[in-house]
């Protein structure tokens, strides 16, 4: 009668159990749900980019976190063995743990969309939005990366075993530390490099980098090295401290606008005039000129040719070389029709002395 009455109640416990676990995931679904039509009747009254963002990312996280959340809660109104109840608790704690730190990347993941969303990195002066999105991005990869580890730890120091391993480690520090330090002097140097391009801003995002021979963009920077899309689609991979550590050039440092330079090498004869004239006539009509610069100077004269300099402006670097390419066709082209006959050439002169003169006439005469 006993074990009846034993197996009876832990029956009529178990069922208990199972209403409460029950109940409190359909609360918190109930809960999730509600909150998910206020945002969507929010966001159909005022279309904000924001609030379809929350949704987007943070409804799959929510779906699991709350229902887990009211379950953990509902521990405490069963009745439960000691030794399941510490396990379920430790698993509902872990996985509420890591769904928190799902939803604070997602968080983060929602405030980079509503920048990129409120201000536009197409348009051609974008110099502040770039100084903005090259912080943002270093700050949301190291973020990420604390909240990752941070949870890792707080998960593995949930263990009594992990415990006793993290304690250990603690106390044999001495030459192992050392060890560790040397190996990871690299590692924190480029975290420390990183930080310091986020906020002193040598380079940033979609910058013009002329870097080791090569003309490109800059597409990423990471915690640990830099990504440059060169103009032919290959990208150049940099190590983050190799812009602290050596020269580069940058077109865009302080503002996207450029001047570009054509070299034309002619013959002494030609006259400058009219070559202001016809570049000033191209550059008036060229849809890349900004009318801020429109120069023609004869900058160096060599022994066969003079240098002249066509020096023009546009607002990106990129126009600029386009207009450089342009003109440079337009302008030889105009020379070529126009003055032919002063490109450069070589000259050979031949003069005659009294003496060669005389002689020739000495040696026709003995003849």
């Amino acid at each position: 009668m006993d074990l009846e009455n034993l197996l009876g109640h832990r029956i009529s416990a178990f069922g208990e159990n199972l209403i409460i676990a029950a109940g409190a995931i359909i609360l918190g679904m109930l809960l999730n749900y509600i909150v998910r039509k206020i945002f969507m009747v929010v966001s159909k009254m005022w279309l904000t980019f924001l609030i379809n963002s929350i949704l987007k990312n943070l409804q799959g996280p929510m779906n699991v976190f709350l229902p887990l959340l009211f379950l953990s809660v509902s521990f405490n109104f069963m009745t439960l063995n000691a030794k399941y109840y510490v396990w379920l608790e430790k698993i509902l704690s872990i996985a509420l743990t890591v769904l928190v730190a799902l939803i604070l990347i997602r968080i983060i993941k929602i405030l980079e969309e509503y920048f990129y969303h409120k201000y536009d990195l197409k348009k051609a002066d974008n110099l502040r939005e770039r100084k903005i999105t090259t912080q943002l991005q270093f700050i949301r990869k190291f973020t990420v990366a604390l909240i990752v580890l941070v949870t890792a730890a707080v998960v593995l120091l949930s263990f009594e075993s992990m415990q006793k391993i993290g304690a250990g480690l603690l106390t044999g520090v001495g030459i192992g530390g050392i060890i560790i330090g040397f190996a990871a002097q690299k590692s924190l140097g480029n975290l420390l490099a990183g930080f310091q391009i986020a906020f002193t801003q040598p380079i940033r995002i979609d910058d013009v980098l002329v870097v080791e021979g090569e003309w490109g963009r800059v597409e990423e920077i990471t915690l640990t090295y830099v990504v440059i899309n060169i103009w032919d689609q290959r990208r150049l991979i940099l190590p983050i401290t190799y812009f602290i550590e050596k020269p580069f050039q940058n077109w865009t440092r302080v503002s996207s606008q450029l001047l570009g330079t054509v070299f034309l090498y002619l013959d002494y004869t030609i006259p400058i005039p009219p070559l202001r004239e016809e570049l000033t006539r191209l550059l008036v009509t060229h849809r890349l000129w900004d009318k801020r610069v429109n120069v023609v100077q004869v900058t160096d004269n060599k022994p066969d040719s003079i240098e002249v300099r066509l020096l023009m402006s546009a607002n990106t670097s990129g126009e600029a070389f386009d207009l450089r390419c342009d003109v440079r066709e337009m302008m030889i082209a105009f020379i070529l029709k126009n003055y032919p006959e002063c490109l450069p050439r070589t000259r050979l002169e031949y003069r005659s002395t009294l003496e060669d003169n005389l002689s020739r006439s000495g040696n026709g005469l003995e003849k």
